[in-house]
């Protein structure tokens, strides 16, 4: 990452600082501010490394509508016991510091990696040195359990933000799900995503810690039109149908949060559902192609659906198939899923792929971590439902959950949630 100054005032508090020298270290001094119109310095810096810019300030946070980057790190928090309001407030503030510097291919605070006292930890963990920004983008939630008694925001709590009920086949993992506040970090370069929440995690050393994370890589979903249909790890291709960013009327509709809506704090914003889903990787892989065909609802090669047509073929459920039978299985993962049976509901999916490895049976342990963003929580909880007799879920487990409130963008000189607190 470059060593180029941002020109807007501003910096880590004190807290911050000491956060990333460690318990009891201080006296650091922090210069520099962040920015969203750093200069032409930092594009030109990235242009030329073939980085992609996203500015962390604007309307609505990045990450949701951005496209969709190939690595993601995630990171749920908890409050730290004995934390106040002032030390909620300090914590976002320097987190949006932090955060419009390294989107923008910056290190983490002025001193950065290499220039701060010798005698003391570097400010920037340094492992993005000479790293573009690769389309970072990073992405701030807040969980239900923030709203309780600690930091006096119980009145403003949105009404819908509560733990998601629990589905039929789920096998949560408490420690791997809930949260109070959550970070999204996308990124061309998974380095680049993986540094963004190292140095975010030290800043907030003392005030929260990490509860759980998860590393995803090949993005199974799309949200410009430009982009390919990826494929999850079954095989098949995913997110073919998924709301993209040049549809203003669908993201107004399901996605951001109206003025209208309850509390104003949220306008602009969105909900954010996180579900890890374990697959039966060594199962699923034994299975006849028609078998996995008829469970999906598509081919398997286009991705067109099993009624007939291209990729992009809006599914016809009454076509018939084989003996009478519909060509589209109505226990179809598609059938089930699909708008027309939703009210025409749809939301916005930014999943990921994941390999953690194998379990003790010497199986794979992987996945998709399923993200979605809403304007409603109920628009996800009403698909999940009826999902309950999906063939696909013989297949798959959820082990991990959680939602948060997603506030809007910030504008420079603010702080992203700043209005929480109005």
């Amino acid at each position: 990452m470059n060593d180029v100054e941002p020109t807007a005032p501003g910096g880590l508090s004190r807290r911050g600082v000491l956060g990333l020298l460690g318990a009891g270290a201080g006296g650091l001094i922090v210069g520099g501010g962040a920015g969203a119109a750093i200069g032409a310095s930092v594009a030109s810096a990235n242009a030329s490394s073939g980085g992609t810019v996203h500015p962390f300030y604007g309307e609505h946070q990045a990450g949701i509508t951005t496209p969709v980057q190939e690595h993601l790190h995630f990171a749920a928090y908890d409050m730290a016991e004995g934390t106040t309001r002032d030390d909620l407030i300090s914590l976002l503030k320097d987190w949006s510091y932090a955060a419009s510097r390294m989107t923008q291919g910056l290190q983490v605070s002025a001193s950065g990696a290499v220039d701060g006292s010798p005698q003391a930890p570097p400010d920037d963990t340094g492992e993005a040195l000479g790293l573009p920004a690769s389309a970072l983008t990073i992405t701030f939630g807040f969980g239900p359990g923030l709203f309780d008694g600690r930091f006096g925001l119980a009145a403003r709590k949105p009404a819908e933000l509560a733990e998601l009920p629990r589905f039929l086949g789920d096998q949560l993992d408490p420690m791997g799900s809930y949260g109070d506040l959550c970070i999204q970090a996308c990124a061309d370069d998974p380095q680049v995503a993986v540094h963004a929440i190292r140095n975010l995690s030290r800043i907030a050393f003392g005030r929260a810690q990490i509860r759980w994370s998860q590393l995803g890589f090949g993005r199974t979903s799309k949200t410009t039109v430009d982009q390919s249909t990826p494929r999850n790890l079954f095989g098949f291709k995913d997110g073919t149908a998924n709301i993209l960013a040049d549809d203003a009327a669908a993201l107004k509709k399901d996605v951001w949060v109206a003025q209208s809506d309850a509390p104003a704090w949220l306008s602009g914003g969105s909900y954010l559902v996180a579900r890890k889903i374990r697959m039966t990787i060594e199962v699923w892989d034994r299975l006849r192609l028609a078998e996995q065909e008829r469970t999906i609802g598509r081919n398997k090669g286009e991705g067109a659906p099993l009624s007939g047509g291209g990729e992009f073929t809006e599914p016809d459920f009454h076509k018939a198939g084989g003996a009478a039978d519909p060509a589209i299985d109505p226990h179809s993962h598609v059938r089930l899923a699909h708008p027309d049976f939703h009210r025409g509901v749809r939301i916005l999916r930014r999943g990921y792929n994941f390999v953690d490895g194998n379990d003790d049976l010497g199986q794979l342990s992987a996945g998709l971590f399923f993200l979605s963003y809403q304007r409603r929580p109920d628009q996800f909880i009403g698909i999940q439902r009826a999902l309950a007799t999906d063939l696909m879920s013989e297949y798959i487990v959820h082990v991990g959950s959680a939602i948060f409130a997603v506030p809007p963008g910030s504008r420079e000189g603010s702080y992203v949630g700043s209005g929480l607190f109005a």
